[in-house]
């Protein structure tokens, strides 16, 4: 989005406390052993390793024009990088995204987002790759892994003109990846997770079934858990559009119970896949929340 200063996402508070922190990977994944990951290979390599069908965001740079020729298809030549780590953003943009309540410090688009730029300038600081792929009810946009520097500043542009937009289907998206991607690395999901929880539990364990390690982050408003509204009220649906009046209080306790049902499911299910889940209430500061979550981390190694 032509203006906007992406930089908010980073404030100078927020990079201040980051300083030190170390995003480590808790399972083995390829790639060069610094110390900081554990790898099951050793030195340096750039050698090829496969080709696969290109992508929109892959640089045309790495396009086989020799495949191109006899295939009349475009296919990119992928090697072995020298790198500690690939991680991959996936960033929920469905229009549930964009719910804030007055209770909440920012909307849950603009707090998942700035969730994931700061992840990716830690792990960029560490010199381990990052991607980034947007989705909603489908694969939006996707940039490969890269670790140079100036990476950083091409994800936070990304990060700046992202809206949100379109219905929930996470399921498909997240099938999708774990296809797509072929080398075990970091999976970093950022969502509300508003959809069917056995078809979302479904699209992580299909990530940890292909040897990935997965860290869950649930962004929700504290009015999405506590159903805390007074008088009558009219609820839009903002994927749909539908609504409904009702007096809250009638319906609050059992939109707790299922709700706490739900969250109960899905916690339970990454946590006996070995998936790391959070729950974060955009009421929380998003400072304290993410230091919270990177001295839990640093506490497990």
């Amino acid at each position: 989005m032509p203006g906007t200063d992406y930089r908010k996402f980073l404030s100078p508070e927020v990079v201040s406390k980051l300083k030190g922190m170390e995003l480590k990977a808790r399972m083995v994944v390829e790639g060069f052993i610094t110390g900081l990951h554990k790898s099951p290979y050793h030195g340096f390599s750039v050698e090829f390793a496969e080709h696969r069908q290109y992508m929109p965001g892959d640089s045309i740079r790495d396009i086989d024009w020799k495949v191109y020729a006899k295939s009349d298809r475009y296919y990119i030549k992928q090697y072995e990088e020298e790198t500690n780590l690939k991680a991959y953003l996936l960033l929920d943009c469905s229009a549930s995204m964009g719910y804030s309540s007055d209770a909440a410090v920012q909307n849950k688009f603009d707090y998942a987002r700035t969730l994931a730029a700061s992840l990716a300038y830690l792990m960029i600081k560490q010199r381990d790759a990052v991607g980034l792929t947007t989705f909603a009810d489908e694969i939006l946009r996707y940039i490969p892994p890269r670790s140079a520097g100036m990476h950083l500043h091409l994800l936070l542009r990304q990060f700046g003109g992202l809206t949100t937009a379109s219905t929930t289907d996470l399921a498909l998206p997240l099938h999708e990846m774990a296809e797509r991607i072929k080398r075990r690395g970091l999976i970093i999901v950022i969502s509300d997770l508003f959809d069917d929880p056995e078809r979302i539990i479904s699209g992580i364990k299909h990530f940890r079934h292909r040897n990935h390690e997965v860290i869950v982050f649930q962004i929700l408003d504290p009015r999405e858990r506590d159903f805390a509204f007074s008088g009558e009220a009219i609820f839009e649906d903002m994927e749909t559009g539908e609504r409904i009046t009702t007096m809250p209080w009638q319906i609050k306790r059992d939109y707790v119970r299922q709700f706490e049902e739900v969250a109960r499911l899905i916690a339970t299910e990454c946590r006996q896949a070995r998936v790391d889940y959070h729950l974060i209430d955009t009421s929380t500061p998003f400072d304290k929340a993410l230091y919270a979550f990177l001295a839990k981390r640093e506490r497990l190694f």
